[in-house]
């Protein structure tokens, strides 16, 4: 029996998960809201807005829809799923309590607390004054974390006490804010995905991305500018331990808050010295790392998320391809700062078997293709390497005609 399902979210990472769904042979009618042009080649795009939870409901009950897949984190801190869920629908995503796991990073270093789950040690601050003290009383290397969204870039690793103290006092610019410093943990980075059903976790993938803007890790940070998969990092080993001592902790603390979490959790750890430890969670995948894991996962998607979705994933086993990917992210100049809307992406070259061109933030205007957002494409590819998989996504990126576009040449050099 055929599926209908409606997609949630209109960039990179909802392009790659309509192109994985459209592969389902349990797929029936597929909608996108909004959507984009590269979705557009997967999905019907709907002109309903997520924030409107009236209706979106009204929405999948005239449709008959069958599964809400929710890709961004706006919705689903916005209680998205509640209201879907409230009104008969499945949907994978967590509910608005379990999703303060993203939306607030006060709320997650506290249940770390609470459940003895390694992170950095921490404070939070809802005023200046005491966080200014705390940060001149710590010293640098510090850091400062908005506690809430913040798209990737509320973040600030401050190697000095000015630099802490110039991040502190933006974060206080805003009416109502609340503030994390940690201590500055240091070792390198890994994205680590688990599907949760609300009492178990399934390891979905890992990856590792690069979140500053320019070559060498340099620059500001951004919402990533690559990514590749697998993790070279994350072993068995790795983990074995990841699941026994922060994964499995984390359900077991939100189910006994009442709080169970279903959908994916996203995992930033750091490998320090002393074990794996969290950095934050995210309660969506990550962008671009869904792109990279979609292009390896040889499972039907559907009936995985489906049975997230349905609280049951005790007979759910990924199969995986064993070529690693490699996306690049092609950003509009100026990107994270100012830059331009509306410039025409002429041409786009057509891709094979082991390749893939994601729409991230693109528009059309008078039938051209334009760039809308600051992430724009994200070209990925598959090889028998990792070096041969950032080949041939570098070859694709060199065939986009797009001059207003920038990118790094430098994606996946760690595991070259």
């Amino acid at each position: 029996m055929s599926t209908n399902v409606l997609l949630i979210g209109s960039g990179g990472r909802e392009h790659a998960l309509a192109a994985k769904l459209a592969q389902s042979p349990e797929l029936g009618t597929f909608f996108a809201a909004p959507g984009n042009p590269g979705i557009a080649q997967h999905a019907r795009c709907v002109d309903v807005d997520p924030a409107d939870h009236a209706a979106v409901l009204a929405f999948c009950r005239a449709e008959r829809i069958g599964l809400v897949v929710v890709g961004p984190e706006v919705p689903l801190v916005a209680g998205l799923a509640d209201a879907l869920e409230a009104g008969g629908i499945l949907v994978f995503g967590p509910s608005q309590a379990a999703a303060a796991l993203e939306g607030s990073k006060g709320f997650t270093k506290e249940l770390c607390a609470r459940m003895h789950i390694p992170t950095a040690a921490f404070r939070r601050f809802d005023a200046l004054d005491p966080a200014l003290a705390y940060v001149r009383a710590e010293g640098a290397p510090i850091v400062v974390k908005a506690d809430g969204l913040a798209a990737g870039k509320g973040v600030t690793v401050a190697a000095t006490l000015d630099e802490a103290e110039e991040a502190l006092r933006a974060c206080f610019a805003e009416p109502g804010a609340e503030v994390v410093v940690e201590e500055c943990m240091t070792g390198p980075e890994a994205s680590f995905f688990c599907l949760c059903d609300g009492v178990r976790a399934v390891p979905f993938g890992t990856a590792e991305d690069h979140k500053r803007a320019y070559d060498g890790d340099a620059g500001p940070n951004t919402g990533g500018m690559g990514a590749y998969s697998p993790s070279t990092l994350m072993t068995p080993d790795v983990i074995r331990q990841v699941m026994a001592e922060i994964v499995e902790p984390t359900l077991k603390g939100m189910a006994e808050a009442g709080t169970p979490f279903k959908g994916v959790l996203y995992a930033g750890l750091m490998l320090t010295d002393t074990g794996p430890r969290l950095i934050e969670y995210n309660v969506r995948f990550g962008d671009p790392e869904c792109q990279v894991l979609m292009m390896r996962l040889e499972s039907d998607l559907l009936p995985i998320l489906r049975a997230a979705a349905a609280g049951d994933l005790s007979r759910v086993t990924p199969r995986w391809r064993d070529d690693p990917a490699v996306t690049v992210v092609m950003a509009s100049k100026g990107y994270p700062g100012s830059y331009r809307k509306g410039t025409t992406i002429a041409s786009l070259p057509e891709t094979g078997p082991q390749e893939a061109i994601f729409h991230a933030g693109t528009g059309l205007s008078d039938g051209r293709l334009v760039a809308e957002g600051g992430r724009v494409l994200n070209v990925t590819a598959t090889g028998s390497s990792v070096a041969e998989a950032a080949d041939r996504a570098y070859a694709l990126v060199h065939a986009v005609d797009w001059p207003e576009g920038f990118y790094r040449t430098d994606i996946a050099h760690r595991a070259r």
